[in-house]
């Protein structure tokens, strides 16, 4: 096995090479996150034939250059592609390769590069599609902590600090709390010069719309507890490419070094292993034409083919306490708390169902509607649904916002999308429905001046209503038990 680093567009790039004599088909990494810290995967590239190509984005770590987001990949990387093509150890065919924001940097060069710079086959997993996809949930909230943790850690800089909030967090636990949002730097004790500008970025899905004029195949990869899960599976299904493939498992934005509670041991998988196995059939044209993949039901310890959904079946909920209630920004509902105050006055309308008489497999979209009143002209209605087994426990399922600007006082029908499910619940769980005005520090808070959440300097208390008749909780029920499948062969068929 060779290697060595090269400057390639005067980027830091490091390549490391199979033994043998070559040429050899070659997989690209571009990431902002440190080179050097994909030294174990470029090996096990190499190891299994792939020629490895791993690169600093301009202006990180031992790239030159100024850092700005999603700004340059392109061009850099279609540098990049160029030149290993040139090479006597290429044999011309590459992979575009990268999870989070070195997803977006392959998937721009299957998406925007000329032709000559296009990859063979793109894997991307849990891909931050950019500036906006990342930064706010499709009905326009801000995701408020994970843009402070990311800009924390590497926006503005050359390196990177990964417990920059957290340290922050530790000194001032009020420190999101804290007006304007657009302060944060000065808070933090640090330039962030392009932290305000994030948050001017409102149009999303231009990767996602571009989609179907690919032309590689793609494998997307992704996890339930992801923030990202809803981009990869819109991507997957948009994607032209002749052979698309989709992994979903209970996993967050690490997969599987962070299983979900729900995960069982079926659900951990050699991710490296199958990446290079579905890597070598793609670009041998080995792949059978067509969308597939698979899914982790949670919480049963199978996977299911991608394709399975479930029935959308109405719920009726029994209210607890809170058709009337007050959501205050000053004491707002917070997002990494579970517990509900049993005394005072009601800060979230709180609904039940009664216990489930048999297991139930929940596969695809939710969504609750109702109909509700806020007596401040903007008001977010922020809806979580959590699942509470027989053994006293609680687990969040699921969460959307929605932010709508009403006359105050006016009566309106909302619709939140609380994203997709894929999980079993077991005999005699409840579920709880929280309806509130805020789910902080998670996103943003509406502050009910009607200003922009991330300038405002004033907190307004906002007065709601909710009908609890017109709460219906929409969950996509599997008819019948599942036919559980195999993700590799899902993936590699």
């Amino acid at each position: 096995m060779t290697a060595f680093s090269a400057a390639v567009g005067q980027l830091a790039t490091d390549v490391r090479l199979p033994d043998g004599d070559g040429p050899f088909p070659a997989v690209l990494l571009r990431t902002p996150y440190d080179r050097t810290r994909h030294e174990a995967e470029a090996r096990g590239w190499a190891r299994r034939g792939f020629a490895a190509v791993v690169q600093d984005v301009r202006g990180r770590f031992a790239s030159p250059g100024d850092w700005h987001p999603y700004a340059h990949e392109t061009a850099d990387g279609t540098a990049a592609v160029r030149w290993i093509r040139r090479q006597p150890w290429s044999d011309g065919r590459l992979v575009a390769a990268g999870a989070s924001y070195a997803a977006h940097c392959a998937l721009v060069l299957a998406l925007d590069a000329p032709g000559d710079a296009r990859p063979d086959a793109v894997i991307a997993a849990v891909p931050a599609l950019g500036l906006a996809e990342t930064g706010r949930e499709t009905s326009g909230v801000e995701r408020l902590l994970s843009r402070a943790g990311w800009w924390a850690a590497h926006g503005d800089r050359r390196d990177s600090d990964e417990s920059a909030l957290n340290k922050a967090l530790a000194e001032d636990p009020g420190l999101l709390a804290h007006l304007p949002l657009t302060g944060l730097p000065e808070r933090l004790g640090r330039a962030l010069p392009s932290w305000a500008g994030l948050w001017r970025h409102r149009d999303r899905g231009h990767l996602v719309a571009r989609a179907a004029h690919a032309v590689p195949p793609l494998l997307a990869v992704g996890g339930h507890h992801d923030h990202f899960t809803d981009e990869t599976v819109a991507l997957w299904r948009a994607w032209g490419g002749p052979s698309t493939r989709l992994l979903l498992g209970p996993w967050g934005h690490a997969l599987t070094s962070a299983p979900g509670p729900d995960a069982g041991p079926a659900h951990r998988l050699n991710l490296g292993e199958l990446y290079v196995r579905w890597a070598h059939r793609a670009l041998t044209g080995a792949l059978a034409p067509g969308r597939h993949g698979a899914l982790a039901l949670g919480g049963a310890g199978l996977w299911l083919p991608a394709d399975a959904g479930g029935e959308p079946r109405a719920h009726r909920m029994l209210l607890v306490h809170g058709s009337a209630f007050t959501a205050d920004p000053a004491q707002p509902v917070r997002s990494d708390d579970l517990t509900v105050p049993a005394d005072g006055s009601p800060d979230r309308c709180l609904l039940v169902t009664p216990p489930l008489p048999r297991p139930l497999d929940l596969v695809g979209p939710a969504s609750v509607r109702l109909r509700a009143t806020a007596h401040t002209p903007s008001a977010d209605w922020a809806a979580r649904l959590v699942a509470l087994p027989p053994d006293g426990t609680a687990e969040r399922l699921a969460v959307g916002i929605v932010r709508r600007a009403e006359p105050a006082g006016r009566e309106t029908a909302l619709t939140v999308g609380l994203g997709r499910l894929a999980r079993r619940l077991r005999t005699g769980t409840r579920l709880r429905l929280e309806i509130a005005g805020h789910h902080f520090p998670a996103h943003a808070r509406n502050t009910h001046t009607g200003e922009d959440p991330m300038t405002a300097e004033r907190l307004l208390a906002s007065r709601r209503e909710v009908d609890p008749d017109s709460v219906v909780l929409t969950l996509p029920v599997l008819p019948s038990r599942p036919t559980p499948t195999d993700p590799a062969e899902e993936i590699l068929r």
